[in-house]
């Protein structure tokens, strides 16, 4: 994994309800390029796939967003752009992922979301981001780290809603 002095803190927010993490989501859109992979943390209903659902608002799809608990993954073409949403929670052995066959999604072309990334350790490609996700008070709060140089330059890309700025 990564080690504390290859990890930058981009942003920890407190998102005081739905419409601020679906805000964050789109903001983050914006800077989103192909070859990103995006590790989402966070307990169940935590607002992971709130999150998901306003990244891919903020790309434009208009469309259903729905969690990929039962399908594993949900893939997404936008516009050149493709996204695959995973969710790994039925995951009782790392080698699943082998099996499943993923790997060819992640490419310069895709922006990969993964959570509960920790049920493949040790088999994912490093992250340029990992999103935290934790409740508190009302809302949750959020924190984004970068570990690589594609992420950190994606990072300089974000223009987070006043409101929201840590």
């Amino acid at each position: 994994m990564h080690s504390p002095d290859d990890t930058a803190l981009f942003a920890d927010l407190l998102l005081p309800d739905e419409s601020a993490t679906l805000a964050l989501g789109e903001a983050i859109a914006a800077a989103l390029e192909g070859g990103l992979v995006i590790e989402l943390e966070g307990d169940l209903g935590a607002g992971k796939t709130t999150l998901t659902r306003g990244i891919l608002r903020g790309l434009g799809y208009t469309g259903r967003v729905k969690s990929p608990t039962y399908t594993l993954v949900e893939p997404y073409s936008i516009s050149n752009l493709y996204l695959y949403h995973f969710d790994l929670y039925r995951f009782s052995d790392p080698e699943e992922w082998e099996d499943a066959g993923f790997r060819e999604h992640f490419n310069p072309h895709s922006v990969c979301l993964i959570e509960w990334a920790d049920k493949a350790a040790g088999l994912l490609p490093t992250p340029d981001w990992r999103i935290m996700l934790r409740p508190e008070g009302e809302g949750r709060r959020a924190r984004i780290d970068v570990f690589s140089t594609q992420g950190k330059a994606c990072a300089t890309r974000v223009s987070l809603p006043s409101p929201m700025k840590s």
